[in-house]
């Protein structure tokens, strides 16, 4: 049987982070902010969603473009964040672990596209 996007630890990590960042949204004072909270949304969303679906392609250079999808979301979601320590600097103890994971998920991410590019 074949591994699927569920098994990699790339994705499985992504998915943990759009869970969290969509709880953290829910809440004072992001929770009203309408565009930013949307915008971090839909960008964590993206990151497993383009991990899952670059998984599933057969070719590495169609694999690898999603999977570039999927970092350039990462790379939306850490500019978005950084805004929101900025707006809401009582929320900067909550959101660094989550600029800290965008980092390593992206070095993450830049190993599974070389690994699928060979």
């Amino acid at each position: 049987m074949s591994q699927t996007y569920r098994q990699l630890q790339v994705w499985q990590r992504s998915k943990a982070l759009a869970v969290v960042v969509y709880r953290f949204t829910g809440r004072p004072p992001i929770k009203t902010d309408f565009g930013l909270r949307d915008q971090m949304r839909r960008a964590a969303i993206s990151v497993c969603s383009n991990i899952a679906e670059g998984d599933a392609r057969q070719g590495g250079k169609e694999c690898a473009q999603f999977f570039y999808i999927a970092k350039g979301s990462l790379s939306e979601l850490s500019a978005q964040l950084e805004i929101a320590v900025e707006i809401y600097p009582t929320s900067a103890p909550q959101l660094a672990p989550l600029l800290q994971e965008c980092d390593e998920l992206s070095a993450m991410l830049q190993a599974l596209i070389n690994h699928r590019r060979n």
